[in-house]
């Protein structure tokens, strides 16, 4: 006896990456998310280099494992790869304080965020990039 086999999250034409405590707030995070739902993934890689965001570099280095997960671990094809899903979840924030005049003092609030990212392989010949 034992547990019983711990479900796959994704489909088998899917690979995903995953990144915790990105130091940013989830709203600007999902920014950039928005940039590359739904794009093809050699697409959405450009798009993050020319970016002028700053978190565009760390979102960029969690689609690249995506790629790189999809390539060696599920055997896909990059050159058919699509992002699927971009999600961006909050996690902790870091309360600091800042000195305000007259011996007050006011929070400031340093949220982080966590990013997954999960890439797809087209169906050769269909039509899902209309869809």
């Amino acid at each position: 006896m034992g547990k019983p086999a711990n479900p796959a999250r994704v489909a088998e034409n899917e690979a995903r990456a995953y990144a915790k405590l990105i130091r940013t707030s989830p709203r600007k995070l999902n920014l950039v998310a928005q940039l590359i739902r739904g794009k093809a993934a050699q697409a959405a890689l450009a798009d993050l280099s020319f970016s002028k965001r700053r978190v565009a570099n760390e979102v960029k280095k969690v689609l690249q494992a995506a790629i790189a997960n999809a390539e060696n671990n599920h055997q896909l094809d990059v050159d058919r790869l699509f992002v699927r899903e971009a999600t961006v979840g909050k996690t902790l924030v870091m309360k600091r304080f800042h000195a305000r005049g007259r011996g007050r003092s006011s929070r400031v609030e340093k949220p982080f965020s966590n990013l997954t990212i999960i890439v797809r392989e087209r169906a050769e010949a269909t039509t899902e990039e209309a869809a």
